[in-house]
């Protein structure tokens, strides 16, 4: 399982490579049209500019479940091909049609009378889908790419019935989450309610939930409970509206202020943390990768690009990010901080904010977000050191040895024919992909392997991660003898 989740890792860094220029674009646009977010006029060109950028990054962030339908679909394919991006596809038009609000309230009508399971297919256009119909096209891909069918229909072989296959297994998936939807976006909002006596700990407990359920989409159930008047609570809608706690039966704004030091602090160190622990070589990539998120997050509080880039190579540390938004809601909430925000907790909502009635003690932001910055920080980094985690720029592919191999045998036909002698033979040999410098199979009998054959063929290195795994390091021009391999397969 956390083969398969390291593999879908990757596949995300595809699309996740694109949110860099989308925090950017929404940073600097939120900076200098806040009106943006908070509403108002929109005078000047400065105005005018950065709601140019915001809805130029808006594009992206706004549509980030397509870009992992294509991204994974394209990332989890055996040979990379655009061909599952489009059975991906596929997939998304098929779900998010079919479990579209209209479609599943006139097939049935008693979900209408239902606001949660309203909601939940309101929100059914989230990144789980998108990364559900990425996998399923990529599977259907890998499967029955070279599907041959009769005479009569053999316009339909190969590559072209992917995509139709992909459309019945999306009808059936489809008609499971018709059930199965409903049921969990249900139970969410029923353990928000349970958790909203708790007081300090059912806020930390929230804010948890919150940042685990990113990757599904369902954290709109709980933000549901907490945020809008759904059982009568409605922490955002009554803070804007200029109420305070003495208007309420809580502690206004008690489940917004705990991400503010969290997003605009804690975030930068984590990104901070996960730059110093990259590999040498890779640390302008990830610098890339993060540093503009880090940016975003303080800015506006979108958190997005920061999160998918290391939700799936490392779940682990994932949990751990979540769990210290719930610990800091939690301090928060006690030492009697509170601020509110319309769109996310970023530094400009918290300006906006600090002028309502229901606002307190917002000077300290200084103190928790320096405190949130170092706990983040170490922490991160402690683990990802300790555990060795896959965060970006610290992918075994990406070792500067291997990128200094060189393939001693310029002919790559005889390399791959001597690599495939090595393996057992093709019939050995049950998957192929490469990687920027190595060779990764799947095989089926371990004992066929022959090492000292490989590497007669001029390559660095073998490795087995596995009984099934054989990993082949041939350096840069790994993708040459790739090619033949396929051919040869």
């Amino acid at each position: 399982m956390m083969k398969y989740l390291q593999k879908l890792g990757k596949a995300l860094m595809l699309p996740v490579a694109c949110l860099p220029i989308c925090g950017i674009l929404m940073g600097i646009g939120y900076a200098l049209c806040p009106s943006t977010m908070q509403g108002g006029d929109m005078n000047g060109f400065l105005n005018l500019l950065g709601f140019f950028l915001v809805k130029a990054g808006g594009a992206l962030i706004d549509n980030m479940a397509l870009l992992f339908v294509i991204g994974v679909g394209v990332g989890m394919a055996d040979d990379h091909d655009g061909t599952a991006g489009l059975a991906a596809f596929a997939s998304w038009l098929m779900m998010t049609n079919l479990l579209a609000t209209g479609t599943v309230t006139a097939m049935m009508p008693s979900i209408a009378e239902s606001a949660n399971k309203t909601l939940a297919f309101n929100k059914i256009a989230n990144p789980f889908i998108g990364i559900l119909a990425g996998v399923i096209g990529a599977t259907c891909y890998n499967k029955f790419k070279a599907t041959k069918l009769p005479d009569w229909l053999s316009f339909f072989s190969g590559k072209r019935c992917v995509a139709i296959i992909s459309g019945v297994v999306s009808i059936v998936v489809a008609a499971i989450l018709l059930v199965v939807w409903p049921i969990i976006f249900g139970a969410l909002i029923a353990v928000g309610e349970g958790i909203v006596g708790m007081g300090a700990v059912g806020a930390g407990i929230y804010a948890f939930l919150n940042r685990l359920l990113i990757p599904t989409g369902l954290h709109h159930a709980l933000n549901n409970v907490f945020w809008f008047d759904t059982i009568g609570l409605g922490d955002l809608t009554h803070f804007w509206a200029g109420e305070t706690s003495a208007d309420v039966t809580w502690s206004l704004g008690m489940y917004m202020s705990g991400f503010f030091p969290c997003m605009m602090f804690g975030i930068p160190g984590a990104a901070l943390a996960m730059i110093h622990t990259a590999k040498d070589n890779k640390k302008k990539v990830a610098i890339g990768l993060v540093a503009s998120a880090a940016v975003c997050s303080f800015v506006c509080g979108v958190t997005e690009p920061f999160e998918f880039g290391f939700m799936f190579l490392a779940p682990v540390l994932y949990l751990i990010y979540a769990l210290l938004y719930g610990i800091f809601t939690v301090i928060v909430t006690l030492l009697g901080f509170r601020a509110g925000f319309s769109f996310s907790a970023g530094a400009t909502d918290l300006v906006f904010s600090a002028t309502l009635p229901a606002a307190q003690n917002t000077w300290m932001i200084i103190p928790l977000g320096i405190a949130a910055f170092a706990v983040f920080y170490v922490v991160f980094r402690f683990a990802i050191v300790k555990f060795d985690l896959k965060t970006p720029g610290r992918e075994d592919d990406d070792m500067e040895e291997e990128k200094k191999a060189v393939l001693s045998n310029s002919d790559y036909t005889e390399v791959a024919s001597i690599i495939l002698e090595g393996l057992g033979g093709k019939d050995n040999v049950t998957s192929l992909d490469n990687c920027i410098t190595r060779l990764r199979m799947e095989i089926k009998d371990y004992t066929l392997v022959d090492e000292k054959k490989i590497k007669s063929a001029g390559v660095a290195g073998v490795m087995r991660p596995g009984k099934t795994s054989v990993q082949v390091i041939v350096g840069t021009k790994v993708q040459f003898v790739a090619d033949e391999m396929k051919k040869m397969l």
